[in-house]
């Protein structure tokens, strides 16, 4: 599959606002590690090869465990690894990436307001927002793994 255009050239404009929104959630009160978990999850989901090989190698990075990336696809069976708190971001990630199926649930968001407030819930909501965005820009592109 060969790489159809570059949409930071292209269309310079928008890649710039997807960047700001990078921008925004490096002042979130999320980990780099929770932020690459939620954008591993999405890209799990969305099969998007270009970021899994980027954000994984991110979190082993940042001191995640190879154990918790290999099993991040199946962690509601492996809760043990992930914290209360991850398992709900987690949830939030799959819940907005999957948002046709029933958008975020009554029973998720209730759980993670017994975490995390407003503010954190947003900030979580659009960490999930931007990695979709990017995964479908690298899809639609055919933007190649690195080497």
């Amino acid at each position: 599959m060969s790489t159809r255009f570059n949409m930071a050239e292209v269309n310079a404009p928008a890649y710039q606002a997807g960047i700001a929104m990078e921008k925004v959630l490096q002042n979130s009160f999320l980990t780099p590690i929770q932020k690459e978990l939620i954008k591993i999850r999405a890209s799990q989901i969305n099969g998007c090869a270009f970021c899994l090989d980027m954000h994984t190698k991110d979190a082993l990075k940042y001191g995640e465990t190879p154990q918790r990336i290999f099993l991040l696809n199946a962690w509601k069976d492996a809760r043990e690894l992930y914290t209360e708190e991850e398992q709900v971001i987690l949830a939030i990630a799959e819940e907005v990436t999957l948002i046709s199926q029933s958008g975020l649930s009554e029973e998720t968001y209730a759980k993670a307001k017994q975490f995390f407030t407003e503010t954190q819930i947003a900030d979580i909501i659009m960490a999930a927002v931007t990695i979709n965005m990017w995964n479908r820009i690298a899809i639609a592109t055919h933007m190649p793994v690195a080497g």
